[in-house]
């Protein structure tokens, strides 16, 4: 098998769990009116034509700033802000109409495609909108009258619900009404914020003018937690234009109940793909709790483990273990999660006699091994051990010698190890043995 089929066959693979994981849930993606009449406008259209395939429930809300500046422009119109915010009078408001207008038809064109030879062939995506949204004037703030711009009051969720399960794509255009009839410009990201609150969204996706947030020397941060991005906002660490303007309200979405807002470029090609069915992502993700998630393992992950440590087993790493035997020592496992898909384990065999224990089976996933989630289950291992009142701790290994030695652990001969474990050492496989005193 040539070397790029393998890949394509381990990517397929590796990305089974989150078509399990999403199937079902509620995504909301925002992006504006520069990502829906630029370049990638077409590629977007097939991700999530694909992504509702999939059995994601997908709702879409576009903006479109630069198509009202340009509608603006044309009837000679200047373009009013306050605090960054725009300002829509009477002549405003027509032009805000207009654009909106011509960005959503736009938009479900492209969500309406089918050509053969294209990767929408064949499919159908019923496209829904509706008055889903009940707005009200912003009013006069810092003295300045916003007129028609408006902020979210209600979403009509239960109507945006009967669509969704309809397997219809719900297209968002970021305009209200008020019960007395008027209409309102909104804000394309607090619409989007409002929308997946009242959904209870999985997910929040904010396509972006950047790959994400970055450290103070540019690198990516794939995950923070609320508090952390609030601490980066308020220092205006590494805030782009539309960054300034989504974080908070990512920020916000998450402690009000959306599981996850995912910051993604709006350049990058199948970034929605490679962010949600591969395991490192290519954005930034806002949690309200971090995403690593250390728990006692069930009955539920027997499948998850055997796919983790089976590589590690096939390669001498790890011995070999039935699903059976896994089945049966379940309770021994500690398991960490990342953004709910099991990425680690290890185990613990209690020699109680002996006031001693074993560390088995300890596994990360290549793709988090420098996340340090390999000390992470080894505390909690050796905590586990010392609630047992155990005293010792010994691991045997073939390939990791170096990693215990720099965690505390000293190499002893294999007639150190408690009776029952002695009695099963195999010499053939000659693993050394290390201990740690708790």
């Amino acid at each position: 098998m040539a070397a790029s089929t393998e890949q394509f066959v381990a990517w397929v693979r590796g990305a089974a769990p989150y078509i399990h994981a999403f199937r079902g849930r509620t995504f909301v993606l925002a992006f504006g009116g520069e990502v829906a009449a630029g370049a990638r406008a077409q590629s977007l259209a097939y991700d999530c034509n694909l992504l509702a395939a999939l059995g994601i429930r997908l709702v879409l809300v576009h903006g479109a700033r630069p198509q009202i500046e340009a509608e603006l422009a044309r009837r000679g119109l200047e373009p009013r802000y306050h605090n960054g915010l725009r300002v829509t009078d009477a002549d405003a408001l027509e032009c805000v109409k207009a654009a909106m207008a011509v960005t959503r038809i736009e938009v479900e064109a492209l969500l309406s495609q089918g050509l053969p030879n294209t990767p929408m062939a064949g499919s159908y995506m019923r496209v829904t909108g509706g008055n889903f949204i009940t707005a009200r004037p912003v009013g006069v703030v810092d003295g300045v009258d916003y007129q028609y711009t408006g902020a979210v009051r209600k979403i009509i969720a239960e109507e945006i619900n009967a669509d969704l399960d309809q397997q219809n794509v719900v297209l968002i255009s970021p305009m209200g009404v008020s019960p007395a009839g008027e209409i309102f410009n909104l804000s394309m990201e607090e619409v989007a914020e409002a929308v997946a609150v009242a959904l209870k969204a999985e997910k929040l996706i904010y396509l972006c003018d950047a790959p994400g947030l970055l450290d103070a020397d540019q690198r990516l941060i794939d995950s923070v937690t609320a508090d952390e991005a609030e601490r980066m906002f308020n220092a205006g660490e590494g805030l782009t234009e539309d960054l300034d303007l989504y974080l908070p309200c990512a920020i916000r979405a998450v402690r009000r109940g959306v599981a996850r807002v995912h910051l993604i470029d709006h350049d990058k090609d199948g970034g929605l793909l490679l962010e949600f069915f591969t395991h490192a992502g290519v954005g930034t993700v806002v949690s309200r709790d971090p995403l690593f998630r250390l728990r006692d393992a069930s009955f539920e992950d027997v499948a998850a483990l055997v796919a983790l440590i089976s590589p590690m087993e096939a390669d001498g790493t790890l011995v070999r273990r039935g699903r059976e035997l896994l089945e049966q020592e379940i309770d021994r496992f500690s398991v960490v999660e990342h953004d709910g898909v099991l990425v680690g384990c290890a185990a613990l065999y209690p020699f109680s006699d002996e006031r001693a224990a074993e560390l088995a089976c300890l596994a990360v996933t290549p793709e988090y091994r420098r996340a340090g989630l390999g000390d992470q289950l080894l505390r909690r291992i050796e905590q586990r051990a010392r609630n047992q009142r155990l005293e010792r701790l010994f691991v045997l290994t073939t390939r990791t010698a170096h990693w215990f030695r720099e965690r505390g652990f000293s190499e002893i001969g294999p007639e150190a190890l408690p009776q029952k474990k002695r009695d099963l050492y195999n010499y053939q496989r000659r693993s050394k043995v290390f201990v740690k005193t708790l």
